[in-house]
């Protein structure tokens, strides 16, 4: 199965079991830390005019709703970087 076709029947998956529960249960699901693993992935911060973006390579990239931020290891300078982000102002694609 492709990542893209991966990708989409797990959003269809999460979006029916969503529909089926309460607000309050959604606010709870929403708090739970997401993983995109085994993938590549770019990530972007952008806030105002800063906007910076990092690859990630056979790698995964964490949330962690409770402390407000993306975790993940991505090469910088040709070594490999431990950054955090704050998920208000990241996005996360999945590269082809």
């Amino acid at each position: 199965m492709s990542a893209h076709v991966r990708s989409l029947t797990v959003a269809l998956v999460c979006a029916l079991a969503l529909a089926g529960c309460s607000e309050d249960q959604q606010n709870k699901l929403s708090r739970v830390g997401v993983s995109w693993l085994d993938g590549d992935y770019r990530v972007t911060y952008a806030s105002g005019e800063h906007v910076k973006s990092w690859e990630v390579h056979d790698g995964k990239v964490t949330s962690d709703p409770q402390k407000g931020y993306y975790f993940f290891w991505a090469e910088v300078a040709g070594k490999k970087s431990y950054v955090q982000t704050p998920i208000g102002h990241t996005y996360v694609e999945e590269l082809p």
